[in-house]
């Protein structure tokens, strides 16, 4: 079945991959890109695909229904709305918006509109993650008491945004899916040593009302890279490492036990969980093809990319008041 057509907004550090991936699809209609080197990038990684400067090149072309905006975060509203205004589907990437009120606006443009707006949250389409989303849901685990991610690096340092909104919104969308839930509070601390008022570390905890917690650590000013996210159950224990290459996602058969009123450890088997090697952003762009063919609602829909929105505006608020317990309902 032909995929529908889609034009890539920016050709960038991140948007070529994405018109790298819309192009082996089959979908890639047209990239537009503001730079001369963004163009020539878009014409060397997809001959003959039709290039343009601008947002305004795909709006009345009713041929191309859907567009994928990989722009700065802080273009992300005016043109989610212009391309929801115009009939458009959109796929953009994170963060949704800058703050909370800008992605309920975005997010009520797309319902009345009838439009399909999907963000970018990567890291829900990769299958270590979805495999162990599997395991939580079936209770694999048993209660989940606990989660903690790492994703730390030596770089890329930004001057434009702190490493809690650059790093941090794949982790916290992952943990919202595996809890089913906002918190109720969070603190956020963290420090700049590069930039004024640019955070490059921080650390992150959310308290859930069923009495999780998850806290998350960030920065770009790290000796060695790590991405790996640990999900505590009172059954068993599992880990994510994305630096892994044949061991994704493992699962430890570890857990405390009350025997004569003393806590007594439990050791088990560990066990490596087969999970499909696939590209976790060709699977995002494929579901985002397959929604609006289908008309269907995506896995990391607005109400997602809002959601997570909310969190990291509340830790950036705690992050300002040094750590300051900030609570979701009164933000």
């Amino acid at each position: 079945m032909t995929p529908p057509k889609a034009a890539v907004i920016g050709c960038g550090y991140w948007g070529k991959n994405l018109v790298r991936n819309f192009h082996q699809l089959g979908a890639l209609a047209m990239v537009c890109d503001p730079t001369e080197s963004g163009r020539s990038k878009a014409a060397e990684i997809a001959p003959g695909v039709e290039i343009a400067e601008g947002l305004d090149a795909v709006l009345s072309r009713d041929d191309i229904p859907a567009v994928v905006i990989a722009t700065p975060a802080e273009t992300h509203r005016e043109m989610v709305l212009r391309a929801l205004e115009a009939g458009k589907d959109v796929l953009v990437e994170k963060p949704l918006a800058l703050n909370y009120r800008q992605g309920r606006e975005m997010l009520k443009a797309a319902e009345a509109r009838d439009r399909i707006l999907m963000v970018g949250h990567l890291l829900e389409y990769h299958a270590a993650v979805l495999r162990l989303r599997r395991l939580v849901d079936e209770k694999v685990l048993g209660r989940v008491n606990y989660i903690y991610s790492n994703r730390l690096n030596f770089g890329k340092v930004r001057t434009e945004e702190n490493s809690l909104w650059s790093f941090a919104p794949h982790d916290i969308a992952v943990i919202l899916r595996l809890v089913g839930e906002l918190p109720i509070e969070v603190t956020c601390c963290g420090g700049n040593y590069v930039s004024p008022n640019v955070e490059d570390v921080t650390v992150s905890c959310l308290n859930f009302r069923t009495g999780l917690r998850a806290h998350i650590f960030v920065s770009w000013l790290n000796p060695f890279k790590e991405q790996k996210l640990v999900v505590v159950g009172d059954n068993k224990m599992a880990v994510f490492n994305d630096m892994e290459k044949d061991e994704k996602l493992v699962l430890y058969n570890q857990n405390v036990r009350i025997e004569g009123g003393k806590p007594v450890l439990h050791n088990g088997d560990r066990q490596v969980v087969d999970v499909a090697m696939e590209e976790p952003l060709r699977q995002e762009c494929q579901h985002f093809l397959e929604c609006v063919r289908d008309r269907t609602q995506p896995l990391t829909d607005a109400q997602a990319g809002v959601n997570v929105l909310k969190v990291l505006e509340a830790c950036q608020t705690s992050l300002h008041l040094n750590g300051r317990p900030v609570v979701l309902s009164e933000v």
